[in-house]
């Protein structure tokens, strides 16, 4: 009997938690990309989206891959290179519907009900072929000065026209006043912690009913849908970062949330392809706040 799709990306990905280790963070210490983009990128270059970042990124991880590119089979062929023998492919999903014809109990004529599911196929990282054509092997360049503020991070997340505070001692967004409070930028060891923190926040601040609307069900602080909610600020500050090309750490604080992440996970199969939805719907709506020119870049590397 086939596996279910849902269950297995959960298996690993509550695996991978279970020994203390968030698979949406490690990636970053990549030492080789083509281009600056970090998410996985598919042959013809176009970033992955969703929980596909998060099981490509997962892969890399368990396999030390360095190269952000992910091919099929047959794609690797048509490019020229050979998938070396023995090596295991990484699967990826998509969403697709069927239609089934069911008839109606009270009136007896048949309708037409559309049924989603997921489907999954196999995709091989370009340090698994051989043959492939160079750029699939490009050189990651030099990383930036760390003591300088990022200027595209800058202007990134300035075009967000959130309202941003810095001082004191705590990183918050506020549904009451509506703005996120940063400490100062010089509070951190390197400036890619604090755009990793700005970004969760403004995740965070996406959730408003102004914008996205977006309610998993809080209540109160530490239940699940504070949990939830975290987690999708989480991937959504991963999913802009790899944007911008930033490299941070985790969050210390939040390795407290991982227990809650589990329990999460492990009570409902689909939770992390939600929140990755969620993440991917806050990361796109930042994006969206770009100016023209800055979002259609942004986009190609979404």
């Amino acid at each position: 009997m086939k596996s279910d799709i849902y269950q297995r990306v959960t298996d690993q990905i509550v695996a991978d938690l279970e020994k203390g280790v968030r698979p949406w963070h490690k990636p970053w210490n990549a030492g080789r990309a083509a281009g600056r983009i970090t998410r996985p990128l598919r042959a013809n270059g176009v970033p992955y989206r969703g929980i596909n970042v998060l099981m490509l990124w997962a892969a890399a991880t368990a396999s030390g891959f360095t190269a952000p590119l992910w091919l099929t089979y047959k794609q690797a062929q048509e490019l020229g290179g050979q998938v070396r023998k023995g090596e295991k492919g990484s699967l990826v999903v998509y969403a697709n519907t069927i239609t089934r014809t069911e008839q109606d109990e009270a009136s007896g004529e048949d309708l037409e009900r559309e049924i989603p599911f997921m489907k999954g196929y196999t995709v091989f990282n370009a340090e698994q072929v051989d043959g492939l054509p160079a750029h699939f092997y490009a050189v990651q360049a030099p990383a930036l000065d760390p003591v300088q503020r990022i200027d595209r991070a800058e202007a990134f997340f300035a075009a967000t026209g959130a309202e941003i505070r810095e001082g004191g001692d705590r990183a918050y967004y506020t549904a009451a006043g509506d703005y996120v409070q940063m400490p100062p930028f010089v509070a951190f060891a390197q400036p890619e912690g604090f755009y990793a923190t700005l970004a969760h926040e403004l995740t965070h601040w996406t959730k408003a009913p102004q914008r996205l609307g977006r309610d998993l069900g809080r209540k109160r602080w530490g239940d699940e849908g504070y949990a939830m909610e975290e987690l999708v600020a989480e991937l959504g500050a991963a999913f802009v970062c790899a944007d911008l090309a930033l490299t941070p750490e985790p969050r210390a604080e939040h390795a407290a949330y991982i227990g809650s992440w589990l329990k999460a996970l492990k009570d409902d199969r689909r939770a992390i392809f939600t929140a990755a939805a969620h993440a991917q719907c806050a990361a796109d709506y930042l994006i969206g706040l770009q100016p023209k020119e800055q979002e259609e870049g942004e986009r190609a590397a979404a």
